[in-house]
């Protein structure tokens, strides 16, 4: 008789969702599905308003990564009007958001990831979270970290208005400049945001890297899925956070398509499935063959360690020393550069090299004299129509595309973000996961969080994944009674 293991809640993400296993007759696992059972729906309430107030309302998606938004939306707009922005409203807005990612890494990391490694991942269940964290690496540490994503916060409030709820980034550019007092604050947070990440790798090396158990489920087989991965570039095919092209490459690095954001809808088509609230985007050109490995699937996947696989490397110096360490570690570098690396855990330590690259950026853009110009926006003046913003977010890459009447009201809204992005892998993950990990029915706590460890690498963000969809929402509802089908309901 088929038996149903249910997690819920999933723990240490930003939403709800839960994970649903079904073993077979001999007490092994036949399927596994990570089930998101939220409706946000902005997608859909966003229409009918100016679009300018876009920039504010699309913040409110998430608490986590409103910075993000921020910055799509922002972008989006400028397209739906048509105008270029000032050098200096670019630089702030790309200042604002290396100290968005500096800060989500940092809180992902110390607070979600790492206790899946540093206590133990035998560790009892009590001490698998921050502060079981902080009792291995010395409250020093928890301290500096603290510190550290408060000085990215604040280096958001002064750029953006507001910490949380950012205002600044308007149609055109930004709402106010920065002036001298503000750059040297935030040049001198910077500097030790630099520290910090530079610490945090360390401590990722010695700890994780450094353990034998944790070394082996970071480098082994439970947790290996060979997929195509896209992220933005600059033009020299390094990871920027704020602009570029979308490069997607092959299971073998070799590059499958590389365009503009405005063109992604020839790149990304999305389906639906019934037993969740996200979509599954996936490749338009390789097309959908279900939640499968390999190079003729089109599966793919985004967020940290994405970029680095998409990339050439890195644009600042110390990030790119860490970039290469990883790929050598994995045996991924090569003559001829450096080959995708497939082991989800890693994403972890990708989201650490990324975190030292948005402060070494940040300190060079605050440091740049331009930074504090007064000539931060361009008053829009063409009739508005459509535009698609895009940006990399903390989880991967964030689309935002707006279409609006002539007198600039929207009409529709489309938001693809990289945990929407990230759901085929993720599911493929839990299961993988679940399938090399629960053998003949023997379950316990730590079996089951390694389990959840395969989704928490992703650093999914549920609220921000979760909208309308056109007509009605598919569902399927399933009874069971001691596992077994008694009824099943669907809506298509």
């Amino acid at each position: 008789m088929t038996r149903n293991i249910t997690i819920s809640p999933i723990t240490r993400l930003e939403g709800h969702g839960k994970i649903d296993i079904f073993l077979d007759d001999d007490g092994n696992v036949a399927d596994a599905y990570l089930q998101v059972v939220e409706l946000r729906g902005f997608e859909k309430f966003c229409e009918g308003r100016p679009v300018e107030e876009l920039c504010r309302i699309t913040p409110k998606i998430c608490g986590v990564c409103p910075g993000a938004h921020h910055m799509a939306a922002a972008k989006a707009c400028d397209a739906v009007f048509n105008v270029t922005i000032p050098p200096a409203a670019r630089k702030l807005r790309e200042l604002y958001l290396n100290a968005h990612i500096a800060h989500s890494h940092l809180l992902h990391f110390f607070a979600l990831g790492a206790p899946d490694f540093i206590p133990g991942a035998d560790a009892p269940k009590a001490e698998r979270n921050l502060l079981g964290l902080i009792e291995k690496v010395g409250i020093d540490v928890g301290r500096e970290v603290l510190k550290n994503r408060g000085y990215a916060q604040k280096i958001q409030g002064i750029i953006g208005g507001h910490p949380i709820h950012p205002v600044a980034a308007l149609p055109g550019g930004m709402a106010k400049p920065l002036d001298g007092t503000e750059r040297a604050e935030i040049e001198a947070m910077a500097r030790s945001l630099v520290d910090c990440a530079q610490g945090a790798i360390g401590l990722f090396e010695k700890n994780v890297l450094g353990d034998a158990q944790s070394a082996e489920l970071i480098g082994g087989d439970t947790y290996y899925h060979e997929t195509h991965y896209a992220g933005l570039v600059d033009d020299e095919g390094r990871v920027n956070f704020y602009d570029g092209r979308v490069r997607v490459v092959a299971p073998d690095g070799s590059e499958t398509a590389l365009f503009d954001p405005a063109e992604y809808g020839e790149h990304i088509a999305e389906r639906v499935v019934p037993w969740s609230y996200l979509k599954m985007p996936y490749l338009k050109k390789v097309g959908w063959k279900g939640m499968v490995d390999g190079a003729e699937s089109g599966v793919f996947r985004v967020n940290s360690l994405a970029r680095l696989n998409v990339a050439n490397g890195m644009a600042t110096p110390l990030a790119q020393e860490a970039f290469e360490r990883l790929f050598e570690h994995f045996g991924a570098k090569t003559e001829e550069g450096s080959k995708p690396v497939h082991h989800t855990l890693a994403f972890h330590w990708a989201r650490l090299i990324e975190c030292l690259y948005a402060a070494e950026a940040a300190l060079a853009l605050a440091g740049d004299p331009e930074i504090v110009s007064p000539d931060v926006r361009t008053l829009p003046t063409e009739k508005p129509s459509q535009g698609v913003g895009v940006v990399e977010a903390p989880r991967g890459t964030l689309y935002h595309h707006y279409t609006t009447d002539a007198n600039g009201l929207v009409t529709s809204v489309n938001l693809i973000v990289a945990t929407v992005q990230n759901n085929a892998g993720m599911n493929m993950s839990v299961k993988k996961a679940a399938q090399c990990l629960i053998k003949d029915g023997n379950l316990s706590d730590e079996l089951l969080d390694r389990v959840e460890m395969a989704f928490r690498a992703y650093d999914p963000c549920l609220a921000c994944a979760t909208h309308s969809l056109p007509g009605s929402t598919a569902l399927e509802l399933i009874v069971r009674r001691g596992g077994e089908i008694v009824k099943r309901l669907r809506r298509e």
